[in-house]
């Protein structure tokens, strides 16, 4: 199947729901003249344009797994991140929010930068100061980023962060920021639907960090690298990576003993910011 087929595939059940395609297209979290593209085939869907589309339409059981992949064999699994640089980064923030909204479980590991779920205005604007966005396009990112937030107040869903303890030192702002960051950390780890490990940087490990990636339930993954988002649906490597998650899991540390460790660390800036 190619772009045009599977493209038509999806405007003849958009057609068959009686849905009109602006209604699917904010369903889906993008523009009218996006899905229009990909109704007809002048855009190959990737797997996550697939999976909004198809929830948006009420699709469901053995035929959405069926198209979500076929989309995953036509479309290119890596998308640059300078390709969602020029779209705009707010753009693939409402992608990822749609995502996160039709999700139970997300289990996300974090080496290199505190979750964007999880992040303080300032720590966004921080992580992207070298992106060379103008100052719109900033602002538009950041607000985009907290609106995906809103999802952590619903108790119906559950979110497990691992983050190491090199992310919660790293000082990517400065002292004081860093410490209020830390502080959103413990105050978040309070919500009951969320959990909070953080592998301290002593002791065995069973592993290498390499990468960080995030589980949406067992269907889906995305795993960053520096260049590219790479999105699978592979269930072998959807349990690699589940794997890899459980195995850091045993060797972080959650509930108070997290909290007084990210408590330390935080006194730690605030130290720091007195004597700077």
């Amino acid at each position: 199947m190619n772009n045009v087929d599977i493209g038509q595939a999806l405007r003849e059940l958009r057609e068959a729901s009686g849905k009109q395609a602006k209604v699917v297209a904010r369903g889906a979290a993008m523009s009218p003249s996006k899905l229009s593209k990909i109704e007809n085939g002048a855009l190959a869907p990737s797997v996550i344009d697939a999976e909004r589309i198809l929830t948006a339409l009420d699709v469901s059981g053995e035929m959405k797994a069926r198209l979500v992949e076929i989309a995953r064999q036509v479309a290119t699994e890596a998308t640059a991140w300078r390709i969602y640089r020029r779209s705009g980064l707010h753009k693939h923030q409402e992608e990822i929010r749609a995502i996160e909204a039709s999700t139970t479980l997300l289990r996300l590991f974090q080496p290199s930068c505190v979750p964007g779920l999880l992040q303080t205005p300032e720590y966004v604007r921080g992580i992207l100061k070298d992106w060379d966005l103008t100052e719109e396009a900033l602002e538009k990112m950041v607000g985009a980023r907290l609106k995906r937030h809103d999802v952590l107040h619903d108790e119906g869903r559950s979110f497990h962060f691992l983050i190491t303890e090199s992310v919660l030192r790293w000082e990517i702002i400065g002292a004081r920021p860093m410490a209020m960051q830390l502080d959103k950390i413990i105050s978040m780890s309070r919500f009951p639907n969320i959990n909070i490990g953080v592998i301290p940087q002593r002791g065995a490990k069973p592993g290498l960090p390499t990468s960080a990636f995030v589980l949406f339930d067992t269907r889906l993954a995305t795993i960053e690298v520096p260049h590219a988002e790479i999105t699978t649906t592979e269930i072998p490597d959807i349990e690699l990576y589940l794997n890899k998650f459980r195995k850091f899991e045993r060797v972080a540390v959650t509930g108070d003993g997290m909290r007084d460790l990210v408590a330390g660390i935080r006194n730690d800036f605030l130290r720091q910011q007195e004597t700077d």
